[in-house]
């Protein structure tokens, strides 16, 4: 079985499982204000990672700067949910960034 393919499928899946089970949960535990202010420093620390470690496969040293910093603000979320949030802001960084190239 090609590897590529698992990758693409098996990610997108567990993504959308973990929306769907870890985002409701934030919302019970956290109050709009709150989750806005995380997501706000979790949006911060993406954009700087993004800057700090430019070349590929860096994304492991990416996700630890961003842990680090969120760890150093204070945010207590659990690793699933900052796994969410950050994934989420990687993705808007993207489409902003793709939106600049066109």
């Amino acid at each position: 079985m090609n590897i590529d393919i698992v990758v693409k499928v098996l990610i997108p899946l567990l993504g959308a499982i973990i929306t769907y089970l870890i985002v409701p949960f934030i919302k019970q535990k956290t109050t709009k204000e709150q989750r806005e202010n995380i997501y706000f420093w979790v949006k911060v620390a993406v954009a700087a990672a993004e800057q700090i470690y430019k070349e590929k496969g860096q994304g492991k040293l990416k996700k630890e700067y961003v842990v680090d910093f969120l760890v150093s603000k204070g945010i207590n979320i659990t690793i699933q949910e900052l796994d969410v949030l950050i994934e989420a802001a990687v993705k808007e960084l993207n489409i902003a960034q793709e939106k600049l190239i066109e």
